[in-house]
């Protein structure tokens, strides 16, 4: 795969680690990024964080109400497969729908290892449909490669986020180097605040025309990894719907993005990141799934 395109610079201020002082709030979602409030406590993400030893990141909003919960929502965290519904969202703004059946070819050279759908199709390639489903639905590192060669390179998912209004997620190299998730690296990396609000916008706002949203919502929802069931899924109860996209890296690196319909009632921006101060630290699903859990509980 060709080398990353430079990416514009962004602040680089490395996250806090697992033992700093952790905050959280519950305020209106009325702040604009330059005036957020200040965290207050919520001591049971900051108990989660001991109990799993690791550092979590919690962004979440009831777009009912406009109620949100923060913690460490403004530090960098390193998003790993998050960037693929990004990814196909900027494919989506940027072309026609028909550009959906564009064939895109590639040889086994472009094969990542978490590449179980591309490796299929080697010989015949496949349509940029299939790439969107295959990346986002099962997190197939190839084909969000090739959604990002489409794109132009890693840079110019950086330039469509910032015409999206985030400041903070900059997405710099390709796989399989953007799940290194180097503590302090602010390379590949984003804050949950920034990339929930992302994702508000592409499936609930109209940063997509209603086609292209509901192409995206639909992959969403209909996530497929193993992992997906056992993150933020798992921490909501059964007959709510969810549109989520996960992302797994070193250093016990955990993400779930999702967006979560209670039935009956508006849906929430549900953003959890994580992290641990080892590279081969332990991979804890149960995380994601009690901080989705006490969201829940605090929010509904």
């Amino acid at each position: 795969m060709a080398a990353a395109l430079p990416v514009a610079g962004c602040a680089t201020t490395p996250a806090a680690g697992p033992t700093d002082a952790a905050s959280a709030t519950t305020t209106p979602a009325t702040a604009s990024p330059t005036a957020t409030p200040p965290e207050q406590p919520h001591h049971r993400l900051t108990e989660l964080e001991r109990r799993y030893d690791a550092r979590l990141g919690v962004y979440a909003l009831a777009t009912g109400t406009g109620a949100t919960i923060a913690h460490r929502a403004d530090e960098r965290f390193a998003f790993c497969s998050t960037f693929k519904g990004l990814a196909a969202a900027a494919v989506l703004h940027g072309n026609p729908l028909s550009h959906l059946d564009t064939v895109v070819r590639y040889t086994e050279r472009d094969l990542m290892k978490s590449s179980a759908i591309t490796r299929r199709h080697v010989a015949t390639g496949m349509t940029i449909r299939q790439l969107c489903d295959a990346a986002v639905r099962y997190s197939d590192g190839t084909a969000g490669n090739l959604l990002l060669r489409d794109l132009g390179g890693p840079a110019r998912l950086t330039a469509y986020l910032r015409g999206l209004g985030d400041p903070v997620t900059r997405m710099d190299r390709f796989e399989p180097d953007i799940v290194t998730a180097i503590p302090g690296d602010p390379r590949d990396t984003t804050s949950p605040r920034a990339i929930g609000v992302d994702y508000q916008q592409i499936v609930l706002g109209d940063a997509l025309p209603p086609d292209k949203r509901a192409f995206l919502r639909g992959l969403l929802e209909r996530n497929a990894t193993g992992a997906g069931a056992r993150r933020v899924r798992a921490g909501v109860p059964k007959d709510w719907t969810v549109a989520d996209k996960t992302g797994t890296g070193d250093y016990g690196t955990l993400n779930d993005i999702a967006l979560v319909w209670p039935p009956g009632s508006a849906p929430l921006v549900i953003s959890i990141m994580s992290s641990k101060a080892t590279r081969d630290a332990e991979y804890d699903q149960a995380l994601i799934a009690d901080a989705a859990a006490y969201v829940v509980a605090t929010l509904t």
